[in-house]
């Protein structure tokens, strides 16, 4: 399918990010205009301190944007009531959990809050959502264990599957692979890719892997001092877009390869 005709499912306009006090304000970033459509997997890159996580957070309205707007859906964010939000978007966030004593099963039920009825009880499609959004993850041995018996790549998993199991069109995740080992880093990635292309939701998340972003991606946001800019993988690199990210006198960005490398 080509991008033209694929349905724009998060797009922000002429988007301003940064920090608002009663005497001042702190601009992180102006003139984002992205368009993430259905069905890609989106990495959010850039140097440690550039402003992914400001983006994350106003991109979700968890944080207020300085000036422009961010629709999902065609529909500005501000206008969607909690509820009605969370049955469109659903966050996958770096903190740690507030209880590891429930199962994996409790966990990812956790997803359909925004669907069950006010005693929260799950209903037969509520069960069906759960197990489905288990075995898309590949953590059905783990459906009983308490989250607490579980390792970092495990219980990220399991975060995925509550994300999935909530059903929205778009999901968001704060910094995935942070923790994980090279491996479980590739793997949380390459099933990331999995569920875009599988289930035709767009997954957008942040990431300081540049190298296997730029692998996996069908979309690549990145973050710069100067600008942000939104591309395919190929077509950034074509630009010259990586060899800004980085002080040239260390890091030196490979166009052959897609990867960065220490200077000698």
């Amino acid at each position: 399918m080509e991008k033209k005709h694929q349905h724009i499912i998060l797009k922000t306009n002429d988007l301003a990010i940064g920090y608002q006090s009663k005497k001042s304000q702190t601009l992180v970033a102006s003139n984002i205009n992205i368009a993430l459509r259905q069905g890609e997997l989106v990495g959010l890159v850039g140097g440690n301190g550039i402003g992914k996580s400001t983006l994350l957070r106003t991109l979700t309205h968890v944080q207020n944007e300085l000036k422009g707007s961010v629709f999902i859906n065609g529909k500005n964010i501000k206008h969607y009531p909690a509820l009605e939000l969370a049955k469109v978007m659903s966050l996958v966030l770096t903190e740690q959990m507030m209880s590891k004593n429930l199962s994996v099963f409790e966990l990812v039920a956790l997803g359909r809050q925004p669907y069950t009825n006010w005693v929260g009880n799950l209903s037969e499609n509520d069960i069906d959502m759960v197990n489905k959004a288990i075995n898309q993850t590949n953590i059905l041995d783990l459906k009983h264990k308490k989250c607490f018996e579980l390792s970092d790549g495990q219980l990220q998993k399991v975060m995925i599957a509550r994300a999935l199991a909530q059903d929205t069109d778009l999901i968001i995740l704060d910094e995935p692979t942070s923790h994980l080992d090279m491996y479980h880093k590739a793997y949380i990635l390459k099933l990331l890719q999995k569920l875009a292309k599988e289930t035709h939701k767009t997954i957008l998340f942040s990431s300081h892997e540049i190298d296997l972003a730029i692998q996996l991606c069908d979309t690549l946001i990145v973050m710069s001092e100067n600008n942000v800019v939104s591309n395919t993988p190929c077509n950034l690199i074509s630009k010259g877009t990586f060899n800004t990210l980085f002080p040239k006198d260390l890091i030196a960005f490979d166009e052959l390869t897609g990867s960065f490398r220490v200077k000698k």
